[in-house]
């Protein structure tokens, strides 16, 4: 009798989801918006899913509840809280 490993990995989006709620310090289901309001998640969950990571990007980078995520090529994530650029001084002299 042949044995069956399954591997439950969590999807890409969802560890995404969960660090910025820990860093919000709600529950990953009471973040709003949801995510895919600010990307695809589908489509994120299967550039990550391939077993070929030579095809994967390098790199995706996206905006989500003042947050920027970073993905490396490997489904690492990180995640900074997103600081605006200055705007340039309008008063005119």
């Amino acid at each position: 009798m042949a044995t069956v490993i399954v591997q439950t990995t969590q999807s890409l989006s969802l560890k995404i989801v969960e660090k910025i709620a820990k860093r919000e310090g709600v529950q990953p289901e009471e973040l709003k918006p949801p995510i895919h309001s600010a990307i695809d998640t589908d489509a994120l969950d299967s550039l990550y899913q391939s077993s070929d990571s030579d095809r994967g990007p390098s790199k995706v980078e996206f905006r989500y509840k003042g947050y920027t995520v970073i993905v490396d090529r490997a489904g690492d994530v990180d995640v900074e809280k997103h600081v605006a650029a200055l705007e340039p001084d309008k008063t005119v002299a």
